[in-house]
């Protein structure tokens, strides 16, 4: 019965949308051109190149050689195998949805259990720095220096999110079968990288093929539900949906002794971060709360990085209530952090801006002129950063390979 009920509401929901397309299709047009434009100037340049290296680091072992080392670190603190560190690092460099995205390729791989992959997800999900100082910081506020801030609420918000989230689920984190390996970390590091490439086997020009042809469905993926959101956004407005929950959202803020003028900001945030960001930089209030609304949308990460969330979660039997009450609570804990360390932050954030007031200068001209090229050269030099550390990896890990070649071993006793 729920289910055919939740099916009569999401049928009527899509029959308001396709009236509302044929009433109002210059607004459609409009929206869906600027969801084109941040997904080309923005996303695009972001996260391909982290889509793709990811993938090669999983199909070269990388995963599985910072599973190791991490192992220690990341099972007491988030009750998480070690291979969940590579995802939370590389969640938190390279952005919504990567995390997602690698612990569901995980779980494909049976290395990751449902609560386990769920308590990961939950905190893995975080804005890129790129995004974070180039998008917000430089390009909706126009000031380096709140980076800083925003940087830590998020972040540490993040972590602090894992730490409470290690009580969800009552499954132990995967056993990694190194228990009784006693060999030097390291060393047992390397050896999991050789054994999970000999695993895989495919040739490097076939996985580098096939990493970029899955990197750009994901990409399309990410950009139709954003085009998609863009367009919901706007027919909500236009509809005056959006002005009937500002106007309850303001009745809230007011009630919690907040300025209303938060309210229009925290309404756009609610559905696509970029939008909610960009709504906080203009929002009429002091600037200490326009950060913390900014911090609210960075970690609530809107719906539409949800719904890219739940599309790469959809085969793994992770549920969405854990994700969900993770983002809320990451949101909270965020605002909370801007709130009690602005005095502190900012200030010297501020004046250290003000001392590298060059650098600045290039990187919001670089920005301003083309945001395309900006993303691009920012997430292509920490690829190619990653890529330089894959490498490496792989040399020592054919060292200790030929090292332990029965003809590579000096006289085995």
């Amino acid at each position: 019965m729920p289910n055919r009920v939740l099916s009569f509401i999401w049928g009527g929901i899509a029959a308001v949308m396709l009236l509302a397309f044929l009433f109002y299709p210059k607004i459609v047009i409009e929206a869906s051109l600027r969801g084109i434009s941040i997904w080309w100037d923005v996303l695009f340049p972001a996260l391909l190149p982290f889509f793709v290296i990811s993938d090669l680091m999983l199909g070269i072992g990388v995963v599985h050689f910072a599973g190791t080392l991490l192992d220690p670190l990341m099972r007491p603190l988030f009750r998480i195998s070690g291979r969940g560190g590579f995802v939370m690092a590389m969640g938190f460099v390279a952005g919504y949805p990567v995390g997602a995205r690698l612990a569901a390729q995980l779980r494909a791989k049976q290395e990751l259990k449902r609560d386990e992959g769920e308590r990961l997800v939950a905190f893995t999900t975080t804005a890129d720095p790129i995004f974070l100082i180039g998008a917000v910081s430089i390009g909706f506020f126009h000031d380096p220096a709140l980076a800083l801030v925003l940087a830590v609420a998020h972040y540490l918000g993040a972590v602090i999110v894992g730490g409470i989230m290690r009580f969800h689920g009552k499954e132990a984190p995967t056993d990694m079968g190194e228990k009784n390996d006693k060999r030097n970390l390291l060393v047992r590091a390397i050896d999991a990288m050789r054994r999970a490439r000999e695993e895989d086997a495919r040739p490097f020009g076939q996985m580098f093929a096939e990493a970029v042809e899955s990197a750009l469905r994901l990409v399309f993926v990410v950009g139709g539900l954003v085009v998609f959101f863009c367009v919901f956004i706007d027919l909500l407005q236009k509809l005056g949906a959006i002005q009937w929950i500002s106007s309850a959202a303001a009745i809230f803020l007011t009630l919690i002794g907040s300025d209303p003028g938060l309210a229009e900001a925290l309404v756009n945030g609610l559905f696509e971060v970029t939008i909610g960001a960009q709504a906080a930089s203009l929002a009429e209030v002091s600037y200490p709360q326009r950060a913390i609304v900014a911090a609210f949308v960075l970690s609530w990460a809107g719906l539409s990085v949800h719904a890219q969330v739940v599309s790469l979660l959809t085969n793994t039997g992770f549920r969405y209530w854990p994700f969900l009450f993770a983002r809320l609570l990451h949101a909270l804990i965020s605002m909370l952090i801007v709130h009690l360390s602005w005095n502190a932050l900012y200030p010297s954030a501020h004046a250290f801006t003000l001392r590298t007031a060059f650098h600045d200068t290039v990187t919001t001209a670089l920005y301003e002129q083309s945001p395309f090229a900006f993303f691009f050269l920012m997430s292509a030099a920490l690829s190619l950063l990653m890529a330089i550390v894959t490498l490496l990896s792989m040399f020592a890990a054919w060292i200790i390979k030929v090292v332990q070649r029965p003809g590579g071993q000096k006289h085995a006793k």
